[in-house]
């Protein structure tokens, strides 16, 4: 997979990101990484941002000249997040899933 740094308007930095997050069954380093990126993902979400203005601001992606790719980046990491805001959150504070 291709690492990228994210450039642009971000206000925060954000770490070198995939495209699309490895997807395991537990937590992996990737999301301890992105911790901060998936919240800041969350908050925009339930603010009902646009998700283009989005990925411009977190991952520095123009989506006007990369569509594809910026629905795919903001998508699976939004969906990452959401995970671990069920149910990923619990490895974290070492409790098991039940």
């Amino acid at each position: 997979m291709r690492r990228h740094r994210a450039t642009g308007r971000s206000a925060m930095s954000t770490p070198a990101f995939e495209d699309r997050p490895p997807l395991t069954e537990h937590v992996n380093a990737y999301d301890e990484r992105h911790l901060t990126t998936y919240l800041r993902l969350l908050d925009a979400s339930e603010a009902g941002a646009d998700w283009r203005e989005v990925v411009a601001v977190i991952f520095g992606i123009d989506p006007e000249r990369e569509p594809e790719r910026a629905k795919i980046i903001h998508e699976s990491h939004l969906a990452r997040a959401r995970w671990m805001s069920a149910a990923g959150y619990r490895q974290l504070l070492g409790a098991r899933p039940q």
